[in-house]
């Protein structure tokens, strides 16, 4: 792996675990769906803009059905839940969450492309409810009013994301990567749009200047450029060097939580954090070392 690529890991882990942080800054001031309708549109926004800059053309009519349910999916319905869960969780809780979307993937490839599990796959499964179990049961957020709905909450998120990669797998062909990021944001806007009608709008006077950069974080750098890097990753070191972002999310998600949130860190967070990840890791095969070997191969 290059330097640059590597950098742009290290970015995109940044991103991805600072858009807890953003969650946690913003979703006092604005009710989830109306927060979560910004982040997508003005992501969908920047991604048009980058799409127009580089003259980039997409045929959406031939694919709008794929974009629908990915923006569904990947976007509206796991945003929306994210959002609900940062009412009553650390930034630190929901970025090791997160990393539970490679288990319910593996585990919905078992169930809908028919695939047996390995023993390595079933123990990181096993690796993961553990880790997850030991954050719920002992980390003093779960005792908190609302944090039982707002677990539930973070959890049917990656298992959303867990859908969408099936579904990807499954269903999806044709589509280049960046308009996939690109088209399925639109997607996810014009599906959250029509909930505003029900929902109050949030009062003007209740976003301070740090929501308001809370809010434009959330798109454009947790969104929408961080869906740039990721792709790039992927055109340049490949799927499974890319998948290791899954592990440094957690880092960051943490490092931001306790340097601009004074969350606190127990040692029962680490460790399930890091039965999480190796979870994780079996569930998804990910090995270092071949991972290594492939590289000096190249």
């Amino acid at each position: 792996m290059s330097v640059a690529s590597a950098l742009r890991l290290i970015v995109l882990a940044a991103l991805w675990g600072a858009s807890f942080l953003f969650l946690r800054l913003s979703v006092a001031s604005m009710e989830p769906a109306w927060l979560i309708t910004f982040r997508v549109g003005v992501a969908a926004v920047f991604l048009s803009a980058v799409a127009l800059f580089t003259r980039r053309k997409f045929d959406w009519k031939a694919h709008k059905a794929e974009l629908l349910v990915l923006g569904v999916l990947n976007g509206a319905i796991p945003f929306v839940f994210y959002a609900l869960a940062a009412k009553a969780l650390t930034a630190s809780l929901m970025s090791i969450m997160n990393a539970t979307a490679p288990i319910w993937g593996m585990l919905l490839t078992m169930i809908f492309m028919r695939q047996k599990p390995s023993f390595k796959g079933l123990a990181g499964l096993l690796l993961g409810i553990a880790g997850v179990a030991l954050l719920v049961g002992l980390d003093k957020v779960s005792t908190k009013p609302g944090a039982g709905m707002a677990i539930l909450a973070s959890l049917a998120a990656t298992f959303c994301y867990g859908l969408a990669s099936v579904y990807t797998r499954m269903k999806v062909r044709g589509i280049a990567s960046f308009d996939m990021a690109h088209g399925s944001m639109w997607a996810a806007t014009l599906v959250l749009l029509p909930f505003l009608l029900w929902i109050p709008a949030p009062h003007t006077m209740a976003i301070s200047p740090v929501v308001a950069v809370a809010v434009l974080g959330l798109g454009v750098l947790c969104t929408g450029w961080a869906f740039l890097i990721y792709f790039r990753l992927i055109q340049d070191i490949g799927p499974a060097s890319t998948l290791t972002v899954t592990f440094l999310i957690p880092v960051f998600g943490i490092l931001w939580g306790v340097l601009f949130l004074g969350e606190s860190v127990s040692s029962n967070t680490f460790v399930g954090a890091a039965l999480v990840l190796l979870g994780t890791a079996l569930a998804t095969g990910f090995s270092p070392r071949a991972l290594w070997a492939k590289k000096a191969q190249a």
